[in-house]
């Protein structure tokens, strides 16, 4: 049986804009098995980054629920928020949050020196990860002296090295080149392998292709869609 680890139910999320209500999904269910790449399209505005931001605990619910391994995460304290969050949720930012006084190597090794693991250890992971996204030529420059391809980059590294079971991705190839981004999407499909689910929004409908599935929101609604 295909094991699920997210399941979301009558889910909704509204946002309050000069006093009109605006619903940007509306009664949402889904469930979510491992082993996926789930492309999630689009257009800008439909609510793909807000989808992504209640999933990762960045964001609530205005009604309706979410399970993770079961377990509702609108029900928990901060303290297993945290914990969930730092374990089995990986997050790629379509803006990168890249720590500016930190070079790429240390931005990559960030999540493991938060679970205390050793410094040298973690920083000799880190740069394995960095090869892989052809980027052992830039491990000790900083943000601010990589282009914003290598930047998204280095966030799709820091989100690949934590070995979490979900990993979120807000539009993580679009300050790619076409090579690159084909690159990245590889890696995620290689994941599938290791039983995690990844969740891509992207507007790039040839790689959603690539895709074991889409889904689509429009009009608050997420449905199955066909690229």
């Amino acid at each position: 049986m295909t094991k699920k680890i997210i399941e979301i139910k009558n889910l909704s999320k509204n946002f309050v804009n000069n006093g009109s209500k605006i619903t940007v999904l509306r009664n949402i269910n889904l469930k979510i098995e491992t082993g996926k790449v789930i492309a999630i399209l689009g257009p800008s505005g439909s609510g793909k980054s807000t989808f992504l931001h209640l999933i990762s605990l960045l964001d609530a619910p205005t009604n309706g629920k979410i399970f993770i391994f079961g377990k509702s995460i609108t029900d928990i304290n901060d303290e297993e928020k945290n914990k969930l969050i730092r374990e089995d949720i990986s997050i790629i930012f379509q803006n990168n949050n890249l720590l500016s006084d930190f070079t790429a190597l240390e931005n990559v090794a960030m999540p493991l020196i938060i679970r205390d693991e050793k410094y040298k250890k973690s920083i000799l992971i880190a740069e394995k990860f960095l090869k892989k996204v052809n980027l052992g030529h830039r491990l000790n420059h900083f943000p601010s002296d990589l282009s914003g391809g290598e930047q998204q980059r280095v966030a799709i590294a820091r989100a690949l090295i934590a070995e979490t079971k979900i990993i979120l991705a807000d539009e993580p190839t679009g300050n790619l080149d076409n090579k690159n981004a084909k690159d990245i999407f590889s890696y995620f499909l290689k994941l599938r392998e290791k039983n995690k689910i990844i969740l891509i929004a992207t507007h790039n409908r040839e790689l959603a292709k690539k895709a074991d599935y889409a889904l689509s929101i429009s009009d608050g609604d997420i449905k199955r869609a066909n690229v």
